[in-house]
C-alpha cells in the first residue's frame, strides 16, 4: 500500500515530550531523599538518570528516522538476538544479583537488565508474525499455538530471573495484539487461562511470589517486616491529599519509604503533588496511549499498527502495574514506572519504544 512521508504526528510527539519532561521532573524530586543517606549520592544518581534521558532523546530520534518496516524485516533476528543477551544471564560472572534477583548484567562498572530488550523485541515479533499470518490468526495453529509457544520459551528465560512482572507485561501485551489483529477469542480464552495457570504456578512454588500475595490480602500484618513498604507508600500518598505538600516536599522519601526513586516513586509523586498531580501523571499515560492508538489506526499496514499498539500497551499496562502496587490494588511488584523511575535501561528503551511509534506516525495513510 503506497504511503507518504509525513512529519511526525504532532499529538503523539507531544505527549511524549510532557510525559517524559513531567517524568523526570518527578524523579528529580525523589531523588532529594538519597540526601538523608548520603549527600553524595543525590548528585551522581541524578547525573546518572541525567545521561540515561539524554541517550534515550538520541535514541529516539535515531528509532523515528529508520523506517519501521526494517523492524519487520529483522523482527525474527530481533528476538532471537534479545533471547541470546538474556541468556548471558546464565554465566555467574557477568551477573548482577540484587535482593534475591538474577537480572542485570554488569558491563565494567555499567548494568544493564536484559528484559527490558525482550519487551521490544517481544513486540516487533508479535506484529511481523500478525503480518506474515493474517489471514490464517483465526486458525490456532497460526494464531494461539505461536503465542503460546513463544511465551513458554520467554517463561522459562524470566522465571530464571525471578522475574515474573515482566513475564505477566509481556504476556498481556500479546494477548492483547493478537486480539485486535484477529485471533479468535475463544483460542485467546485457553491461552488466557494457561496465563492464570503459570501465574498460580508461580505464586505456590516460588516463596517470594507467595509471600508478596499474602501481604496483599492482608497488609495490616507484619507492617514492620513484609508489609513495611506498601503501608508507607499508602502513608505518602495519603499524606498528599488534594494538592500535595510541593515540590521536594516529601516526608516520607527521607527514610521512611522504601526505594523512593525506584519502585516507590509513584507514591512520593503522590505526597508532593497530591490527587490532583496523581491524576495528572494518569493522564499523561493515558494521552501517550491515545496518541499511539490514532497513530496505528493511521498506520498502512498490519505491522506498523500492531507496533504501536503493542507499544502502548506494554507501556501502559507496566506503568499502572506500578502505580496500582503501590496504592494496595496488586501485589507489590519490582518494575518501574516507565519515564519516572531511577533505572536508565528502562528509561532508555521506554525511549526507543517511543521512537518506533513516531517513526509509524511518518507513515501514515
Amino acid at each position: 500500500m503506497s504511503h507518504s512521508r509525513q512529519k511526525i504526528d504532532r499529538f503523539f510527539l507531544i505527549s511524549a515530550v510532557v510525559l517524559t519532561i513531567a517524568g523526570f521532573t518527578v524523579f528529580l524530586s525523589a531523588s532529594l531523599g538519597l540526601l538523608a543517606q548520603s549527600g553524595a549520592n543525590f548528585g551522581v544518581v541524578a547525573a546518572k538518570q541525567a545521561v540515561s534521558l539524554c541517550i534515550g532523546i538520541t535514541f529516539f530520534f535515531i528509532f523515528s528516522k529508520i523506517p519501521y518496516i526494517q523492524l519487520k524485516k529483522y523482527a525474527l533476528f530481533i528476538l532471537l538476538g534479545a533471547i541470546g543477551v538474556n541468556l548471558l544471564l546464565f554465566i555467574p560472572q557477568l551477573t548482577l544479583h540484587y535482593n534475591g534477583a538474577s537480572r542485570w548484567l554488569m558491563i565494567g562498572t555499567l548494568s544493564f537488565q536484559p528484559s527490558e530488550l525482550l519487551k521490544i523485541a517481544f513486540i516487533i515479533y508479535i506484529a511481523a508474525w500478525a503480518h506474515f499470518a493474517k489471514d490464517k490468526l483465526s486458525t490456532i495453529r497460526f494464531g494461539l499455538m505461536p503465542y503460546i509457544l513463544l511465551v513458554g520459551i520467554l517463561s522459562a528465560l524470566l522465571l530464571a530471573q525471578s522475574d515474573t512482572d515482566t513475564l505477566v507485561i509481556i504476556s498481556v501485551t500479546g494477548f492483547i495484539m493478537l486480539l485486535i489483529a484477529g485471533v479468535k477469542m475463544r483460542h485467546m480464552a485457553i491461552g488466557g487461562v494457561l496465563l492464570i495457570l503459570l501465574v498460580v504456578c508461580v505464586v505456590i512454588f516460588r516463596p517470594y511470589a507467595l509471600q508478596r500475595v499474602k501481604t496483599y490480602l492482608n497488609i495490616s500484618k507484619d507492617t514492620q517486616g513484609s508489609s513495611y513498604q506498601i503501608n508507607q507508600s499508602l502513608i505518602a500518598i495519603g499524606s498528599g491529599q488534594i494538592s500535595g505538600r510541593g515540590f521536594g516536599q516529601s516526608v516520607q522519601k527521607f527514610g521512611y519509604l522504601p526505594q523512593p526513586t525506584d519502585d516507590s516513586i509513584f507514591a512520593v509523586a503522590a505526597e508532593e503533588f497530591g490527587f490532583i498531580g496523581s491524576i495528572i501523571l494518569l493522564i499523561l499515560y493515558l494521552m501517550f496511549a491515545a496518541s499511539s492508538f490514532r497513530v496505528a489506526n493511521r498506520a498502512p499496514d498490519i505491522f506498523g499498527g500492531l507496533l504501536a499498539i503493542g507499544i502502548a500497551v506494554l507501556i501502559v499496562i507496566e506503568s499502572f502495574m506500578n502505580m496500582a502496587a503501590m496504592m494496595g490494588l496488586l501485589p507489590l511488584s519490582g518494575i518501574p514506572l516507565l519515564f519516572v523511575s531511577h533505572g536508565g535501561t528502562a528509561l532508555i528503551m521506554a525511549l526507543i519504544m517511543a521512537g518506533m511509534v513516531a517513526n509509524v506516525s511518518k507513515h501514515r495513510r
